[in-house]
């Protein structure tokens, strides 16, 4: 146990790092064969494969809802932990994992209440047509009474990762998605279930890792254990925890309302085909994206341990090494997307004309996405050492202040106006990066100056 904690403290950060990251990663990229499966099965369903695809795709701002309320608490209480570890202080580490247990459960029964009451509405404003509502709709009923397994599973998982048992936080993710590619087609085509196969793979696979979580975590080779008497929701241990989550919580949960704009420009202005472009768009960028938090999560505990202990070299050298490793990855996806969109796109439709109109999209649509290491290494590592408003900051920038106007004002200098929508995001990622860079370079040092001072 010992080892385990003082590794964060003595590795050499490089192999550190890479030890870490590796299984972060591909349990990231494994994690996201849950959605990702779901809409290259879909998609290939004989007569209305297209639509299905298009109709789950307007799900996704909602499951990015609840995913981001167990970022909400998870993001803020897993680094909280990390930082508690390394002062030694491991009592006030599981209490925070027991507090966040609770939370976690009482968020899910409140979103599975909404989502089955207000399922239909919403998805008619998240974009959802007359053509697609009643595969949203199927999908999401299902999918909302398995929340509570989602918030766990995504929740708990992060406190494992905290401790440095990445391998532990692979499996997780490993389980559940190897058992919902076997459910998938089983459910989608033997069974006949369409989309409500689809969910109910998702949902049955993701209860199955919320169980090996908490068992994980209630054993004895967890370094922070689940205990009874530290569960509750007490102010003092939950708020803080939510505080520094409130970045994440923003980035994704306006995932969702940024969804709803851009699919209701792009219905407007190209209708269901260029919805169905954005969800391929979506997509790619999730496939993208998930391999950098991976990165970025292996970074975590080494930053947040070592912030912590007072480490102030250790931490530096961790940021560097992220950054670096971030923007090679980011450059390479950025290349790739580039050279071969329509590789990407054919993963999840045959249908020619949607492939075509998805391939253009992809371009202009990820085109600063070679960029984008630099944001997620500043924006984990602010997260990482407690800079709760840094990382909120960044959050909102980005995703309200410029994105969402974009999303309606470029279109305007466009001929072709759904073009212009795809190019929105382009433009706000490049002026965020800008601004990112400016913030981090100030605040960075400052809490590294507070750090010395101590």
């Amino acid at each position: 146990m010992d080892s385990d904690k003082n590794e964060l403290g003595t590795a050499p950060i490089g192999s550190l790092l890479f030890r870490l990251a590796v299984p972060t990663v591909v349990a990231q990229v494994i994690n996201m064969l849950y959605n990702i499966v779901d809409r290259i099965y879909l998609g290939h369903i004989p007569g209305e494969g297209s639509l299905a695809l298009t109709g789950v795709g307007v799900c996704l701002p909602i499951i990015l809802v609840v995913s981001a309320f167990a970022s909400l608490v998870s993001s803020g209480g897993a680094p909280r932990a990390s930082i508690a570890m390394g002062r030694g202080d491991n009592d006030e580490g599981e209490r925070i994992l027991a507090g966040c247990f609770t939370l976690l459960i009482l968020v899910s029964l409140v979103l599975t209440s909404v989502l089955l009451l207000w399922n239909r509405p919403m998805l008619l404003a998240f974009g959802a047509s007359d053509n697609t509502i009643g595969y949203a709709s199927s999908y999401m009923s299902i999918y909302a009474c398995g929340t509570i397994c989602v918030q766990l599973t995504l929740g708990l998982n992060a406190f494992i990762t905290a401790q440095g048992k990445t391998r532990i936080s692979m499996l997780t993710v490993l389980i559940g998605a190897v058992l919902n590619i076997i459910l998938d087609p089983i459910f989608i085509f033997l069974f006949g279930m369409g989309v409500k196969g689809a969910a109910l793979a998702t949902i049955l696979s993701q209860g199955v890792s919320a169980l090996w979580c908490v068992f994980f975590l209630s054993g004895k080779k967890t370094i922070l254990k689940l205990r009874v008497k530290n569960m509750g929701v007490s102010p003092s241990v939950v708020l803080p925890c939510i505080a520094l989550g409130t970045s994440s919580f923003i980035m994704q949960s306006t995932e969702s309302l940024i969804s709803v704009c851009f699919n209701s420009s792009l219905l407007k202005y190209g209708g269901d085909i260029a919805v169905g472009a954005m969800t391929i768009c979506t997509s790619v960028m999730q496939m993208g994206m998930l391999p950098l938090q991976g990165i970025s999560q292996g970074a975590q505990p080494i930053s947040s341990y070592n912030y912590g202990a007072g480490n102030v070299d250790r931490v530096k050298k961790c940021f560097k090494c992220l950054l670096l490793t971030c923007v090679s990855f980011s450059s390479f996806l950025w290349l790739m997307v580039q050279l071969f969109p329509s590789f990407f796109a054919r993963i999840f439709s045959p249908d020619p004309s949607l492939i075509d109109y998805a391939s253009t999209a992809l371009r202009i649509y990820m085109g600063s996405t070679i960029l984008f290491g630099i944001q997620i290494a500043c924006q984990m590592t602010f997260v990482s050492i407690g800079s709760a408003l840094s990382s909120v900051t960044v959050a909102v920038v980005r995703k309200i202040v410029l994105l969402i106007p974009l999303i309606y004002i470029v279109p305007l200098f466009f001929s072709n106006k759904a073009i212009g929508v795809f190019t929105a995001e382009p433009i706000a990622d490049f002026i965020s990066v800008i601004f990112t860079i400016v913030l981090f370079s100030f605040r960075f040092k400052a809490s590294l100056r507070k750090l010395e001072s101590r």
